[in-house]
C-alpha cells in the first residue's frame, strides 16, 4: 500500500510481558518519547498509555512515527490506576523497555530507550521487590 503524498510513515510496536506473578488486576503500559515524562507520562499530551487485563501478557501500540522512544509497565494488581509503595518500596510489579538493571528508583529514560524504524518488538521482565 503506498503512502499518501505528505502522509508520515508509521509503525508498530508490540510489548510482551514476562514474569508477571498472578493474573490479578491489570497490566499498565506507558509508551513516551519524552525524557522529562519517563516512567510516569503525566504530562506528556503525546504519550500513549494502555491497560490490559494481567492474564494477557501483550499489547500493541500502532500508527507511531519512527522515533526513540520508552515503555514502563507496571502490574496493577489491586486495579487503583497506581503503582501502590510500602516505605518507597514498590508493592506491585514493575519493569521498563530495554530491562535496564534496577538500582535506587526508577532508570533514566537513557537507559530503557530502544528506535523504532519499523515494526518492533520489546520483552519486558516484571520485577517485584515485595
Amino acid at each position: 500500500m503506498a503512502l499518501l503524498p505528505g502522509a508520515s510513515p508509521t509503525t508498530r510496536l508490540d510489548v510482551d510481558v514476562s514474569g508477571v506473578r498472578s493474573d490479578k488486576g491489570m497490566i499498565r503500559v506507558c509508551l513516551t518519547a519524552d525524557p522529562e515524562n519517563f516512567p510516569n507520562c503525566v504530562d506528556d499530551a503525546r504519550a500513549s498509555t494502555k491497560s490490559v487485563p494481567a492474564r494477557q501478557h501483550g499489547i500493541g501500540f500502532d500508527a507511531l512515527p519512527p522515533g526513540r522512544y520508552a515503555v514502563a509497565v507496571i502490574h496493577d494488581e489491586n486495579g487503583n490506576a497506581k503503582l501502590d509503595t510500602f516505605a518507597g518500596i514498590p508493592r506491585e510489579g514493575f519493569g521498563f523497555s530495554q530491562n535496564p538493571a534496577i538500582r535506587f528508583g526508577p532508570p533514566k529514560f537513557s537507559a530503557a530507550r530502544f528506535e523504532i524504524t519499523g515494526p518492533t518488538r520489546q520483552q519486558v521482565r516484571m520485577k517485584y521487590m515485595l
